[in-house]
């Protein structure tokens, strides 16, 4: 199978980014603090040098872990002197709500690639776009999937999104928290430039354009299956 928008796997596992790599599927990697507590990563640098040896050129995101700006500043300029193909992630605000964007204009002024992440409002797209500065690499990361929780359609949202980051050169728009395989293809039809998804859901690409008859054959195959495991009976003998 063949998709024009760039595919990234997100995790904390490295077994995982290897396989994906050798699979050919991904053209990316991006991780966060959640990803990483769940993984039980247990040294953030060690963490991040053994996967950039691992997944060599291809691009990586490393999150800031502070919450005050001050910290942050430092901590993005420490990931990024890990390698050139590092991005540096940013919460659009930090845990108080106060927004990030005077350190993304700071950190895009000394020419940090950035990935700017947990974004959901127009708003914000519109924010971090002017604060980026020309010239530079970016991802701007729109957590869709988050959108689509709260029972809201995130297409129009995206649709708007990548207008917006379309005005800046070098800018990307990344669809972020995938929940299925259809999100990758409704992210391609928009024009998106990348998606995020789980090693979980790219397992499922197998079943890609997978003929429907079939699907319903093997899924009663597996009630089936399951059914003479359980050794129930509903009729009396």
């Amino acid at each position: 199978m063949t998709f024009s928008i760039d595919i990234y796997s997100d995790g904390a596992v490295v077994e995982d980014m290897i396989h994906m790599k050798e699979q050919g599927t991904v053209t990316g990697f991006t991780t966060n603090p959640s990803l990483m507590k769940q993984a039980g990563i247990t040294n953030y640098l060690s963490f991040a040098k053994r996967v950039l040896q691992e997944v060599e050129n291809f691009p990586i995101s490393f999150e800031v872990f502070a919450d005050d700006f001050e910290t942050m500043e430092k901590e993005a300029e420490r990931l990024a002197s890990l390698g050139e193909n590092v991005y540096v992630k940013i919460p659009i605000t930090n845990s108080l709500g106060q927004s990030s964007i005077p350190l993304i204009r700071s950190l895009s002024a000394k020419q940090l690639k950035l990935n700017i992440t947990a974004i959901m409002t127009t708003d914000q797209v519109e924010k971090t776009v002017d604060a980026l500065a020309e010239g530079t690499e970016n991802i701007v990361s729109v957590f869709a999937g988050r959108v689509a929780d709260t029972g809201v359609d995130p297409v129009p949202l995206m649709k708007q999104a990548l207008e917006i980051c379309r005005e800046k050169q070098g800018t990307k728009l990344l669809w972020a928290s995938s929940r299925e395989v259809y999100n990758i293809v409704q992210a391609q039809e928009l024009g998106v430039d990348i998606i995020t998804v789980t090693p979980a859901i790219l397992a499922k690409l197998t079943m890609y354009k997978k003929d429907l008859e079939e699907l319903s054959l093997e899924t009663v195959q597996g009630f089936h299956n399951d059914t003479k495991a359980l050794g129930f009976t509903i009729l009396d003998e």
